[in-house]
């Protein structure tokens, strides 16, 4: 089956400041969540905007649904679902209100789902969204983009302010979504654990380009970082070197397979990595 999206040498400038993205292809299959993870102004907001159509890219093709969208595309439009990281609605509606424009909007919403989710979150339908704290603001965003039954879920920072048992439930409504098999969320997020959790893919983003995208798998059984005395990097194949990092009297270098680097350099440390880790070995290390 096709991926449910798919971006070729993607490519937007930006005259006035020095940031622009490169040539980035990347590729969501159906049935995938696929997490985006890279420090403020890594170019994960421009990729949603340019995904979206809300943003005019310079060059490269962006194909949703086996199709490129244009701005009067409106069945693509329906088949999406989008929680931007910020305010979503205007704050002097209220949620019942809410439900009055988003029939009028989109032809497969399901008032009784999104009152299904107000109730599951806690939402009072009568009151202002100016005076829904952060999280609520967030999960009424959420219960907003489910309940027109799209299949694929674009989410920038859609766990961003919720406590940590609202968030562990509102990754248990991700997880049930990707069952169905034509279902996939592409999810921004600087919430590293939330990734590590529900990703199938990670995609690291640097300064406009994709450095790498690591499956989940990988990411637990084979990814490390082993950590050398200056005489000891010196000794190692650069083959096997993805980025390192010196820190004080040692050195950290991440590697793709960590028992073969075991086996390989029998005095070194090899530990388990965390998304947060080969992030910063990303951003702030150098690559060979």
């Amino acid at each position: 089956m096709e991926n449910i999206l798919e971006l070729q040498d993607l490519s937007k400038a930006f005259p006035k400041s020095d940031f622009k993205l490169e040539n980035f292809s990347y590729s969501l299959p159906y049935g995938a969540i696929g997490g985006f993870v890279g420090e403020n102004g890594a170019g994960k907001t421009t990729t949603i905007g340019c995904i979206l159509n809300t943003m005019r890219r310079d060059g490269g093709t962006v194909k949703l649904f086996g199709r490129e969208m244009t701005d009067a595309d409106t069945e693509i439009r329906e088949k999406i679902g989008v929680v931007y990281d910020g305010d979503n609605f205007p704050g002097y509606w209220s949620a019942k209100q809410l439900s009055r424009v988003m029939e009028g909007i989109y032809r497969q919403w399901d008032n009784a789902l999104f009152q299904k989710y107000l109730e599951d979150f806690r939402l009072p339908a009568g009151q202002k969204i100016k005076h829904y704290s952060r999280g609520m603001t967030m999960k009424l965003a959420v219960a907003a983009a489910l309940s027109h039954h799209p299949e694929l879920l674009v989410l920038d920072e859609a766990t961003s302010g919720l406590d940590p048992v609202m968030r562990d439930e509102m990754l248990d409504v991700f997880l049930e979504f990707v069952q169905e098999e034509n279902h996939s969320i592409l999810l921004s997020s600087h919430i590293t654990s939330d990734l590590e959790r529900v990703a199938d893919y990670i995609t690291f983003i640097h300064n406009g380009k994709l450095v790498m995208t690591v499956s989940k798998n990988d990411l637990v059984y084979h990814y490390a970082v082993m950590r050398c005395r200056e005489s000891q990097f010196r000794t190692l194949d650069p083959g096997d070197i993805i980025a390192w990092r010196k820190r004080d009297f040692q050195i950290d270098v991440l590697v793709s397979d960590g028992r073969q680097a075991q086996k390989k350099y029998r005095d070194a440390v090899v530990d388990h990595v965390s998304v947060d880790e080969i992030m910063v070995l990303l951003v702030k290390g150098e690559r060979v």
